[in-house]
């Protein structure tokens, strides 16, 4: 890979369930109904196709209309949700939830929030809903090394994908290492640092300098970062111009140099909990 132009960064991955999944798209957490429609319609039409809410963001109704009014098939989008462990007690009722909340026919991955009390028994639910053809792959969020070492065995699917927070200066390189060796898709939330930490992680002095000799932005160079390490990325964003921008990471690739500065910056310094 020595200069970096064989780093090859597709833009859709095929999931163990078969289905293929964009490996770039829109995180939804915290934008408001109009902000999260107009998000979607913004990703859309920059060619953005796979988008990521949860019932704890209160905006799957947003999202639903989103995908209904963006012009884009609703078969060419990629659609994620999370159910709460609030709702693990029952869970067919948060999965039919969902489902009428979107209103978009089937959900295109589902995912648990973080693990909680009764989480084996709601993933169940959810191989049901699969069965069903409600949904088509499921998943986990917030879960690591030691939680999948316990969750895996009780379950019949292996799960798609595992979204867990994952930047610069939060690597999660075992744990990524790890699902990886599994089959299983990593997903990056919070891939710019979150909400609070943005500004500390876009003003970092080695990935400003990588940026300016690549003549690319700051998050185009951590999106890219992720990419080249095999993890789909869902940065948040309510501005068209910056939903355009981090979907713009295939005109460059970092070498291996480039990629060893990055993983210097691992501070294993968590932003958010669940």
């Amino acid at each position: 890979m020595g200069s970096g132009a064989s780093a090859e960064t597709p833009k859709t991955v095929v999931l163990n369930s078969g289905y293929e999944m964009p490996t770039q798209g829109l995180g939804t957490y915290a934008l408001d109904y109009a902000t999260c429609t107009n998000s979607i319609h913004a990703l859309a039409a920059a060619g953005g196709r796979l988008i990521d809410t949860a019932y704890m963001y209160h905006n799957e109704d947003a999202v639903g209309e989103g995908v209904r009014t963006c012009g884009v098939p609703r078969e060419e989008l990629f659609v994620t949700t999370k159910l709460y462990p609030s709702q693990f007690t029952n869970p067919e009722s948060a999965i039919e939830e969902a489902l009428a909340k979107l209103d978009i026919g089937y959900v295109d991955l589902m995912l648990l929030h973080h693990p909680g009390e009764g989480d084996v028994e709601a993933y169940r639910a959810m191989e049901r809903a699969v069965a069903a053809g409600k949904v088509r792959s499921l998943g986990l969020s917030n879960w690591y090394i030691d939680e999948l070492e316990s969750f895996l065995p009780q379950v019949d699917t292996i799960p798609a994908l595992v979204q867990n927070e994952i930047h610069p200066y939060y690597q999660e390189q075992d744990a990524v290492s790890y699902i990886q060796s599994l089959g299983i898709v990593v997903e990056g939330w919070y891939p710019l640092g979150g909400r609070g930490h943005n500004d500390e992680l876009l003003a970092d002095p080695e990935l400003t300098v990588i940026a300016q000799a690549r003549g690319v932005s700051v998050p185009q160079v951590i999106l890219r970062w992720n990419r080249q390490r095999g993890i789909v990325v869902i940065p948040g964003s309510s501005n068209p111009a910056h939903i355009a921008e981090d979907l713009d990471i295939h005109g460059f690739s970092l070498t291996e140099e480039e990629m060893a500065r990055i993983s210097a910056l691992d501070r294993a310094e968590k932003h958010d909990w669940y």
